[in-house]
């Protein structure tokens, strides 16, 4: 996948171990501190856990991580960095670790996204996601998740 062609400055890397605190601080800006530094550790460390992250300079501005499970990805976290969105970054990273993904010999990939959260719904479906369910009150401010899906075979 190459890099976003109106800033030659990104590049797309594997999220490595020696990443810890460029996602630390990705997650809290962009996500409010979903994940622990202890979960971020094992997310880093584990080859089954792959991850992709977009850098401007050395500065961490996009990343998508995900579980692969026998053939199926489980995308477990995008984010972009706060003043940098709607720029495509997210697509970017996304589409690295699903390609990554099928690589790997994953046929499909699933994630959840909060109902209200228009822009990433925008974005899963401009990716070929359609919603295969939906967990009531998943979120801590109660709102639901729709659980979506896409075949990622060549």
């Amino acid at each position: 996948m190459a890099p976003n062609t109106a800033d030659p400055l990104i590049r797309l890397a594997p999220l490595l171990p020696e990443h810890l605190a460029p996602c630390l601080a990705l997650d809290q800006a962009a996500l409010g501190g979903l994940w622990s530094e202890a979960q971020w550790c094992s997310e880093l460390a584990d080859l089954k856990r792959p991850g992709r992250g977009l850098w401007r300079a050395d500065q961490l501005v996009a990343l998508a991580c995900g579980l692969l499970v026998l053939d199926e990805l489980q995308i477990t976290t995008v984010a972009v960095a706060p003043g940098l969105r709607r720029q495509g970054l997210g697509r970017q990273v996304l589409q690295a670790l699903l390609s990554e993904a099928r690589s790997q010999g994953a046929c499909q990939a699933t994630l959840e996204v909060a109902s209200d959260n228009a822009a990433a719904l925008a974005l899963y479906g401009q990716l070929g996601f359609s919603t295969a369910g939906i967990r009531r009150g998943y979120y801590r401010n109660g709102s639901d998740a729709l659980i979506q899906w896409v075949e990622i075979r060549d």
